[in-house]
């Protein structure tokens, strides 16, 4: 492999790209890991993080599926409401309705459900493996863009499959590493976590939204737009500031 400044620029471009989009991943775990004792969160962040990555390369592999599920699968008009189906669109709602019933459990859970010393009592129906199975089913879900922009950007470049690989491999190096103390930061703090519930419930609507676009789904002769990503983690960022502003305020209140 040569490595040209093409081939360099397009990596620490895609390696960027992966580690940002797996913000997403990395609350959905931490939340997830807080149902189960101290001792298998570790666990849990770094097989999710594995399988993610495994499922990402996966992908990857399947480039050709990939441009499958971008087509038509059927198509309807009642006049009022009109799509066109595929199953990339069909995904993406599934998603987003998921993440949405899951942040709203989760926060009902935190705020009106019993607790039991002091800590959210775990569910019961939430085993080791179906956490693993949650983690890797959204992880898919949230990878669609990435992969499809990755692939994207690396066309024409020659060694375009390694360079995608490679990028996701260190990507996820890199949210292993900061991952468990992530999630232990979000886990002390409530306010963070009912905050990245939120973000969940954020990109639930937008993954809702991005499968109306997607599939050409108009209502009432009006077209379904994209919700930018940079608006979209703009907000995020934004919130998560002035909570950490506010979080420091009040140590230094309570501390005075």
């Amino acid at each position: 492999m040569i490595f040209t400044p093409e081939l360099i620029l397009a990596f620490l471009t895609l390696t960027f790209l992966e580690v940002i989009l797996g913000i997403d991943n990395i609350i959905f775990i931490s939340i997830l890991a807080d149902r189960f004792p101290a001792a298998s969160r570790k666990k849990l962040i770094r097989m999710g993080l594995l399988l993610a990555m495994l499922s990402r390369i996966l992908l990857l592999m399947g480039i050709n599926w990939l441009v499958h599920v971008q087509r038509a699968l059927f198509s309807f008009d009642w006049g009022w409401l009109s799509s066109e189906i595929t199953l990339q669109s069909l995904i993406l709602l599934a998603g987003g309705f998921f993440l949405i019933y899951k942040s709203t459990k989760e926060v009902y859970d935190k705020v009106e459900a019993l607790h039991t010393n002091g800590t959210v009592e775990s569910s019961k129906s939430l085993t080791y493996g179906k956490a693993l199975l949650q983690i890797v089913l959204i992880d898919l879900v949230f990878s669609f863009d990435s992969i499809l922009t990755a692939v994207g950007m690396t066309n024409g470049i020659s060694n375009a499959l390694y360079i995608m690989i490679a990028a996701i491999v260190i990507a996820i190096l890199v949210m292993m590493l900061f991952a468990a103390p992530v999630s232990q930061y979000i886990n002390t703090h409530p306010s963070l976590q009912i905050l990245g519930l939120s973000f969940l419930l954020l990109i639930g609507f937008m993954l809702i939204t991005e499968a109306a676009h997607l599939s050409h789904t108009t209502v009432f002769g009006g077209s379904i737009g994209v919700i930018p990503k940079g608006y979209l983690y703009f907000a995020i960022a934004f919130s998560l500031g002035v909570e950490l502003i506010n979080m420091r305020f009040r140590k230094k209140k309570k501390n005075s």
